[in-house]
């Protein structure tokens, strides 16, 4: 039996050794209020439930209050000054390019996960898409057999060698799902709940989308249908006698205006207007593949001044 007296230090901090399985769940863009209305609704008896006999704390997000630096915040315990992921994008200066931040070479901080798995413990981790878990399954050795981590995203490509599982599709008993849908965090939590079934991970991750955030208002149908599955899901886990926390990334508010207009700003065509055109880059970290329901709607941006930019504005 392995010791419950044990500590594992990551990044400077400690953390007990898990007795149980322990699943940590990241809701992609949940602001409180969609599983306030849920509970209102009353489709989600479990989160009730957890509210009340749990711990419930509301909390910030670090910024910028994207995907990869809070998931990333998250898993590593810091936050972006040491961790290195500042957003999805960036503008590389020393190559001259813009890039997205999802290669692990960015990383400047190990993860819990690794940690608790160079214990000696078993660890898991499915995201929903697999622009994040090659960031978060970082130094996770497979060959071990103590760890596996795949998205639902490419679920169907996932091998013994590159995620230490294979045939993932049958063991889920779902299909592939579609990237922009609520079944893509489905799959998630259908496969965390094999997961635990068959493996019996010491710590799991689980990280969903915010496709359903991003298209409906909290409270609508669609977004009660989706926390009630949730809901469910969560419902199971602690059925299994697993240790639940559920955290969220980010939260959501509105980018229209009052007449349905879209509030935006186009601030690179601001900045040249204000210092000269090719005197700053503007950067929205927001961007990533996923299109069309992140687009370039950040609220937050980086602006780069290159060197000899002579606009006294800059």
């Amino acid at each position: 039996m392995q010791d419950t007296r044990k500590t594992i230090t990551v990044n400077g901090r400690d953390y007990e050794a898990p007795t149980r399985p322990t699943v940590v769940i990241c809701l992609d863009g949940s602001e409180p209020g969609y599983i306030e209305k849920a509970i209102e609704a009353g489709v989600a008896p479990t989160f009730a439930r957890f509210m009340k006999e749990g711990a419930h704390v509301h909390a910030a997000s670090v910024i910028p209050s994207f995907t990869n630096p809070n998931n990333l915040s998250i898993i590593t315990g810091r936050p972006p000054a040491v961790h290195g992921i500042a957003g999805n994008y960036f503008y590389d200066t020393a190559n001259n390019a813009e890039v997205m931040m999802n290669d692990p070479k960015f990383l400047r901080a190990p993860t819990i996960l690794a940690g608790v798995h160079d214990a000696g413990y078993k660890v898991a981790a499915v995201t929903a898409k697999d622009k994040l878990r090659t960031l978060l399954a970082y130094g996770l050795d497979y060959a071990s057999g103590r760890a596996i981590a795949f998205s639902s995203e490419k679920a169907d490509q996932a091998t013994k060698a590159n995620n230490g599982i294979d045939n993932v599709l049958d063991f889920v008993g779902l299909p592939l799902p579609e990237v922009y849908s609520a079944d893509l965090s489905r799959f998630v939590f259908a496969a965390g709940v094999k997961l635990v079934e068959r493996y019996r991970p010491d710590l799991m991750y689980l990280s969903t989308t915010d496709y359903i955030q991003h298209k409906v208002g909290l409270g609508t149908k669609v977004a009660n249908d989706f926390y009630a599955m949730i809901d469910g899901y969560l419902a199971q886990f602690d059925a299994l006698g697993c240790n639940i926390v559920a955290t969220a990334d980010h939260g959501m508010n509105d980018k229209f205006l009052p007449d349905g207009k879209p509030d935006v700003i186009y601030l690179q065509d601001v900045m040249d207007d204000w210092t000269g055109a090719g005197a700053a880059r503007v950067i929205l970290p927001i961007t990533d593949p996923y299109v069309a329901h992140h687009g370039s709607l950040g609220s937050f941006a980086t602006i780069y001044t290159p060197e000899g930019a002579t606009s006294a504005r800059c």
